[in-house]
């Protein structure tokens, strides 16, 4: 059994003001803290909550799924907040602040959450759509192992500020889980797969050269036609040791590939230069150096 403690930094929605916003200050500091934690703590019971994605006009529901496929992301923004969890037990997790999706503090025993965020796509430029949310994993051990020698020396305010650690952490042989859960309840396994297509196959010609079609095909083709992934559903997208990318629906596992390139190409995905979320890819800088300065 696992025990770590640690802050997060992870995106919140802004918290509203009292209507007495003027006398706020004679609450005392650990009335705060207590009100935070127990925010934190009870966020998973949101995900019960979350607002039906299907539109009540099918007509128009239709047409959101038939271009789901094919129309670019936004991305999210919310301001931060410092929290601090106890991951004495495996059921310590942290929910997606819009959707509720609950994310598991530690994966696989060692893998800790360094960020949490959602895919969005705009359709016709009249609604945003939350596909997924999504959270990003990486082994405590590895990242200590591979990144402490380059890294440990400087302060946890230099770590957040370079570039190059979540460079390094993209490259490196750090075990790795991307875990997608499913928030648009008409989504199929064919929009999925012409998605990743399209951005993991600009991302392969970027890291792997023009030559990668055979590559991207072989994992294209994971995403089978008889899979079904309705709300809730979950799929990680595992980087293990030696680059292999591991692929599973539901606990189920449904192929691995050993390829740096394509390994990279995923990550770069959820923490690049050009990431769904820009407030997860912050997150996991800030965590990731956190882990650093232990």
């Amino acid at each position: 059994m696992v025990s770590l403690r640690f802050p997060f930094s992870f995106s919140q929605p802004p918290t509203p003001k009292p209507p007495n916003a003027s006398t706020s200050s004679s609450f005392s500091t650990s009335a705060t803290t207590a009100s935070s934690v127990a925010a934190v703590c009870g966020a998973g019971i949101a995900a019960g909550l979350a607002l039906s994605q299907t539109p009540a006009n099918p007509l128009y529901g239709n047409a959101f799924s038939s271009l789901l496929s094919n129309l670019l992301l936004k991305t999210s923004h919310f301001s931060p907040m410092w929290g601090s969890l106890s991951l004495s037990c495996s059921s310590a997790s942290v929910a997606e602040p819009k959707t509720g999706m609950s994310f598991p503090s530690v994966l696989k025993d060692s893998q800790r959450l360094l960020g949490i965020g959602l895919r969005k796509k705009a359709v016709l430029g009249l609604k945003n759509i939350d596909v997924y949310a999504f959270g990003v994993y990486a082994d405590d051990g590895d990242i200590k192992k591979v990144l402490t020698e380059k890294y440990g020396a400087l302060s946890a305010a230099e770590l957040k500020e370079k570039k190059e650690l979540r460079e390094d952490l993209m490259e490196s042989d750090v075990s790795m889980t991307i875990r997608l859960q499913i928030v648009y309840g008409r989504l199929s396994i064919q929009s999925v797969r012409s998605a990743f297509q399209e951005s993991v196959g600009n991302r392969l010609r970027k890291f792997g050269g023009p030559n990668n079609k055979e590559l991207l095909e072989r994992f294209t083709s994971q995403f089978k036609d008889e899979y079904k992934i309705p709300r809730g559903s979950i799929i990680d997208l595992s980087r293990d040791q030696g680059y292999v990318l591991r692929t599973t629906i539901d606990g189920q596992e449904v192929g691995s590939i050993q390829s740096k390139p394509l390994c990279r190409s995923i990550i770069d995905l959820y923490i690049g230069d050009e990431p769904f979320d820009q407030k997860a890819k912050e997150d996991v800088q800030k965590n990731l150096a956190h882990v650093l300065q232990k």
